[in-house]
């Protein structure tokens, strides 16, 4: 979204023309306290998710820009067939009918142990399907690697992937597409995906 005003006429267009069941977003920049826009600006859904800026609220005055945060927007009409199975920063797990549907906002360049975190962030996630057997699952969300560069991570996602038999949902698309495009500053990227099992 970077950012929850920045990217909240995009969901709106999203549910406007596509009408989906459910949304995943990242980067929404809210404090705790703001986390209910989502509800508000979205009333025909309902929330899971978490402010990436608690420790930094509690900590005093908000200072630099704000960052992180990971919530998935579910249509009111799922409500009783859904349940949250674990949330904090960087991931949202929740299970919708016999689906596990995990939004993931994995740490960027330059993040202090990067490895370490995707490395943990990846065995939690799958200790969650290793408990949910009878469920499919869905991993979707800013994974901030291109899968298909040679860095570390790239590598650490693709062994994930092979070991646990994911599909990569711009691999069966056919033409390899950009998930992130500004024409206004020419940057582009391919760093969000979604992963089936």
């Amino acid at each position: 979204m970077r950012g929850f005003f920045q990217g909240h006429p995009v969901i709106e267009d999203l549910i406007s023309d596509e009408n989906p069941d459910i949304i995943f977003a990242q980067e929404h920049w809210l404090t705790p306290a703001n986390l209910n826009k989502f509800e508000l600006y979205f009333n025909d859904f309902f929330t899971f998710g978490i402010s990436a800026m608690s420790t930094a609220v509690e900590s005093g005055m908000l200072r630099g820009r704000p960052f992180g945060g990971v919530i998935t927007l579910i249509k009111n009409s799922l409500r009783n067939v859904s349940e949250t199975i674990y949330c904090s920063e960087r991931y949202v797990i929740v299970r919708v009918g016999n689906y596990l549907l995990v939004n993931i906002y994995m740490p960027c360049v330059g993040t202090a142990n990067r490895l370490l975190i995707c490395e943990d962030i990846l065995f939690n996630v799958w200790s969650w399907k290793e408990r949910y057997t009878d469920c499919k699952m869905i991993i979707a969300g800013d994974f901030n690697v291109d899968l298909d560069s040679n860095n570390e991570i790239a590598h650490l996602m693709t062994k994930f992937i092979t070991e646990h038999a994911l599909i990569r949902g711009d691999r069966f698309a056919g033409e390899k597409k950009r998930t992130y495009i500004n024409a206004t500053l020419g940057h582009e990227s391919q760093i969000d995906y979604i992963l089936f099992f």
